[in-house]
């Protein structure tokens, strides 16, 4: 289900047959994870019972990289990875017939493949325990108006036991089934370059990169020296630290940082120093570090309202501890010092660019640098779409096309009538009522969380319609609010135009519907050259067919979807989008081998999945000028040109990953 703007690959062939399209879907785990349910649900209670003490055993024996915060005795709690609770957050579990670092056709996976990865599987666990932490709330909630003259105390007690951290117990489950990376690595982490950035430091824990979710300074402990990686060195050693606010005492100047030790701080207060540091543990590392030359990770966290908690991370690369020493801090207590200077020879600081760029965003679309088009809507959409030409000599808008916010029906073509909605009022909060529910597996596909994230891609996802009785801001109506985010349509250097955004934007949120000419695919003229065709192809992925990746996932087809799945063959799907003279923002998004968005399949108006809605969404949390990009999905030597010879066309996505052929 792709299209592909093959001008935007600088395609000067003029003889392009435009195939039928195969799309590779982002590497979700979904068939592992459905015969993971098969197996879970084929065991009888003695089984479970049996799985569930074992869980309990590997527990009581998790290694030493367990999340903990060392400074105010914080524990994170793992909850057993068993099938009874698999509905809620199932565990991405890699395949077992396969190793996670190598691709479906036997090639080694990247260091930033795997890293990508691995942060998609924390998204994903993460975003089904909000959802378990929102049913939790909504039930105190409940119980609370039950008791309408005094407060229910036993539901209070409730919401004060339970935990609020969903991003410390995925990485809890992250680290029983075996899937964080890196642990206890000295220098640079393969997968993450200078500028990488994190949403949050549990990112950090899964990936390796910071191992500790609360201490600044992570270090290889004692017991670490039984590694042969470690013989030599005295420890413990100090691998990485966080600079975000957390001391009074801290100096950064970018280049040369004066850090202060680990301890004796109110991390829960005031963040001042309230006792005497001790020279042990982190403290320990870092001057174990400059006597001994080992470089140091240095990550800066900023303020960012866009990260659930409030900050983002950039890594800045390696330093080296050159000095220290004690003093009496602000607050009259003694504190160790550190200064740190930049390794030379590595790629340019980014932090302060980062955000001398977010701060000058202007104030009004005209001061734009480059800027070539106000709004390529014209003013249809709620929030501009500035065009900008910074290639170009003379710089040239984007032309030749009518923007549109609504799919526009080609003649012959009827979209069926509005389905049967909900019964819920306002909003559908519980799914056990709500029928728009039910055929998403008797869940919400979406949490309310970030103005509404889906937890993970289906292979097709069932929202509220036109005739459910739920309001507009219906948290299973995401799809259909419209742009959230400030996009701009620029010129790339090598790939025509593409898009990025002026925010950060979360995973699993909706960036745009692709908008053109509803039509049959069978109408397409293969000689016109056009290469905006993106087909309609659910069906074919609830399949598997031509290398699709099954995203069947937890829905509940109807008996005659079943029927057209069976009947579903390689003809190819019957409905297609032609953006080539009608679209919107989506018509210039480009190809990736490695994507940071992925499509999917919305109805919401009806229920024909022959005719859904084309919807794509973030696979990762993607920083402000990223470019957005998605895998068109050519299978290889697919496009004929008018003799019936395969063509091929160079890929210049620059992924790490990159198949280098884009057909």
């Amino acid at each position: 289900m792709v299209v592909a703007e093959l001008s935007g690959h600088n395609n000067d062939c003029t003889e392009v047959v435009v195939p039928r399209r195969c799309s590779a879907r982002i590497k979700t785990l979904q068939s592992q994870q459905e015969a993971q349910r098969t197996r879970c649900r084929s065991n009888d209670d003695r089984a479970l019972e049996k799985k569930a003490k074992a869980h309990k055993a590997r527990k009581a024996d998790t290694p030493a990289t367990t999340p903990q915060a060392i400074d105010n005795d914080v524990t994170v709690t793992n909850t057993p990875n068993d099938c009874t609770n698999d509905h809620h957050h199932p565990v991405a579990e890699a395949s077992q017939s396969q190793s996670p670092h190598v691709n479906g056709d036997g090639t080694e996976k990247s260091a930033h493949l795997r890293v990508t990865e691995t942060v998609r599987r924390f998204n994903k666990h993460y975003l089904h325990l909000v959802q378990e932490e929102e049913i939790r709330c909504r039930r105190v909630q409940d119980e609370q108006k039950t008791k309408k003259h005094s407060k229910s105390k036993e539901a209070e007690d409730d919401g004060k036991r339970s935990s609020k951290r969903p991003d410390l117990k995925a990485i809890s489950k992250m680290i029983l089934a075996k899937e964080v990376l890196n642990p206890e690595k000295i220098g640079s982490i393969p997968g993450i370059d200078v500028g990488h950035q994190f949403f949050s430091r549990a990112e950090m824990v899964v990936v390796g990169f910071h191992n500790h979710w609360l201490n600044g300074i992570d270090y290889v402990g004692q017991t670490a020296g039984k590694k042969g990686e470690y013989r030599g060195y005295r420890l413990p050693l100090a691998v990485s630290i966080v600079l975000s606010g957390q001391y009074e005492d801290d100096q950064d100047n970018y280049e040369e940082v004066v850090y202060t030790g680990q301890g004796g701080n109110d991390l829960l207060g005031n963040k001042r120093q309230i006792k005497d540091q001790v020279m042990e543990r982190g403290n320990l590392g870092l001057k174990n570090c400059m006597e001994q030359s080992v470089p140091v990770r240095v990550t800066r966290g900023h303020r960012c309202v866009n990260s659930y908690v409030g900050k983002v991370y950039t890594y800045d690369g390696l330093y080296r501890v050159v000095n220290y020493w004690a003093e009496k801090g602000i607050s009259g207590f003694t504190v160790f010092k550190y200064r740190l200077k930049r390794v030379e020879g590595q790629p340019v600081l980014t932090t302060n660019q980062v955000h001398f760029t977010r701060g000058c965003i202007p104030n009004s679309i005209s001061e734009i640098r480059g800027l070539v088009c106000e709004d390529i809507s014209g003013g249809l959409e709620d929030i501009p779409i500035p065009a900008t030409n910074l290639v170009d000599d003379p710089p040239v808008a984007p032309t030749g096309f009518t923007y549109s916010k609504h799919i526009i029906c080609a003649k012959g073509i009827k979209l069926p009538s509005a389905s049967t909605g909900c019964k819920c009022r306002g909003s559908c909060l519980d799914p056990r009522i709500c029928s728009c529910a039910k055929l998403n597996g008797s869940d919400f596909p979406y949490v309310h969380k970030d103005g509404g994230r889906l937890i993970e891609p289906k292979a097709v996802v069932f929202e509220c319609g036109p005739n459910c009785g739920c309001g507009p801001a219906c948290v299973n109506r995401t799809s259909q609010k419209g742009l959230r985010y400030r996009l701009e349509v620029f010129r790339t250097p090598n790939k025509g135009w593409g898009v990025r955004s002026w925010d950060y934007i979360p995973s699993g949120a909706t960036i745009c519907e692709y908008i053109g000419f509803l039509m049959k695919t069978d109408l397409i003229d293969p000689a016109a050259e056009n290469s905006y065709v993106f087909d309609i192809d659910c069906l074919q992925t609830m399949k598997g067919l031509d290398g699709r990746e099954r995203r069947l996932g937890e829905v509940s087809l109807p008996g005659s979807w079943q029927k057209d799945v069976e009947k579903t063959s390689d003809g190819g799907p019957e409905y297609c989008i032609d953006a080539v003279s009608v679209g919107n923002v989506a018509r210039f998004i480009n190809h990736s081998c490695q994507p940071n968005l992925f499509v999917q399949c919305v109805l919401s108006s009806h229920h024909d999945i022959g005719l859904a809605r084309v919807v794509l969404m973030a696979a990762d949390n993607i920083p402000p000028l990223q470019e957005f990009t998605y895998d068109y999905g050519y299978v290889l030597d697919s496009v004929m040109d008018r003799d019936g010879k395969v063509r091929q066309m160079a890929c210049h996505c620059g992924a790490a990953d990159c198949r280098r052929r884009l057909y």
